[in-house]
Parts: structure tokens; C-alpha cells; sequence
């Protein structure tokens, strides 16, 4: 009776070691797709902002554009498959922030001067947080 126990209980750890182990693709988990990003932060923009349709489309429009090319650059920089993606270069941060700047350049010409200010805050609050200590899968 006790070795079948003792059997049985191994048999349950190895189950939940080997669940708990793929549980999670390699690398952490992955961002939200291009479709998926626009919808989010199009409806949150529209819903603080107030948009009328005109103003929408052209926000839409500016954020389809730079989750577009974010992706292509996320695409071209794909991470080891063993590892944790290397942090971005010079030249990658540079590219991002043109590609902000120019999609913010879109969304200023289709709002107000208030609704932009607005649009600024709101903007610092949709941006992913910024990781903390080593990259992942790194020792202390």
C-alpha cells in the first residue's frame, strides 16, 4: 500500500514539474500583434479623448502606420531562439523615436490643441514598462 502511494505521488510531481516547465514560450511572453496593439490603443485614445469619426480615422490611421513598422523592426531583430532578445541598439532607439515622433505628428494635425496635451499625458501612460535590473534569463 505505501509503495503505491510513494508511486503514485512521484507520478503527480512529474506531471506538474513537466506542466510548470512549458508553461511559458522561451523568452517570456510575447507582445500583442500589430491588430491587436491598434485596437487597444485606438479605443483607449477615442474613449479619453472624445474623437469625432474624422479625428478617429486619422488616428488610426497614424497608429496603423507605426505598429506596421515597429513590427517590421521587431521582425528584423528577431532574438536567438535560446535566449533572451539583446537590448536595442543606438541606432534602434533612434528609429523608434522617429517613428513616435512622426506618428505623433499625424495625431497632432487631427486634434485640437487640448486634445493633444491630453493625448500627450495619455500617450506616457500606454508606453510598455520599462524592465527593471538584468535582462531575463541573466544571473544577478
Amino acid at each position: 500500500m505505501c509503495k503505491k502511494f510513494m508511486v503514485n505521488l512521484v507520478v503527480c510531481f512529474f506531471f506538474l514539474f513537466s506542466f510548470s516547465v512549458f508553461a511559458q514560450p522561451p523568452g517570456g511572453p510575447r507582445p500583442p500583434k500589430p491588430e491587436e496593439q491598434l485596437k487597444m490603443a485606438t479605443e483607449k485614445i477615442n474613449k479619453e479623448l472624445k474623437l469625432n469619426v474624422s479625428q478617429q480615422q486619422k488616428v488610426k490611421a497614424a497608429y496603423g502606420d507605426f505598429f506596421k513598422e515597429m513590427d517590421k523592426m521587431h521582425q528584423k531583430n528577431q532574438p536567438p531562439p535560446d535566449g533572451p532578445p539583446p537590448p536595442p541598439t543606438e541606432a534602434e532607439k533612434a528609429a523608434r523615436k522617429k517613428l513616435a515622433a512622426s506618428r505623433d505628428t499625424k495625431v497632432k494635425a487631427a486634434l485640437t490643441v487640448a486634445q493633444f496635451k491630453k493625448y500627450q499625458e495619455l500617450e506616457k501612460t500606454m508606453r510598455p514598462p520599462k524592465r527593471e535590473g538584468p535582462p531575463p534569463g541573466k544571473p544577478q
